[in-house]
C-alpha cells in the first residue's frame, strides 16, 4: 500500500497494515497521528484522505520542531 495506508484501521473484513506483523509496535507517534485523524474526521467526515492527515501531521510536527529550535 501507500505510506498513508498505515493509518487505516481494521474492519470486519480487512486486517490493516497497522496490525500487520512487521508493523506491530514499530510505528512511533501513531497515537498522535490518530488524535489528529480523529479530530479531522469529526470535522470533515468521509472527505479527508489518509494522505491529507499525514500532511497535516507532518506540517504540525515541522512547526513544533522549528519552534523548539528557536
Amino acid at each position: 500500500g501507500c505510506d498513508a495506508s498505515i493509518l487505516l484501521n481494521n474492519t470486519a473484513t480487512i486486517v490493516s497494515e497497522q496490525q500487520a506483523l512487521p508493523n506491530i509496535n514499530s510505528i512511533r507517534g501513531l497515537d498522535v497521528i490518530n488524535q489528529i485523524k480523529t479530530a479531522v474526521e469529526s470535522s470533515c467526515p468521509d472527505i479527508v484522505s489518509c494522505s491529507d492527515i499525514l500532511t497535516l501531521a507532518a506540517q504540525s510536527s515541522s512547526v513544533l520542531v522549528y519552534n523548539l529550535i528557536l
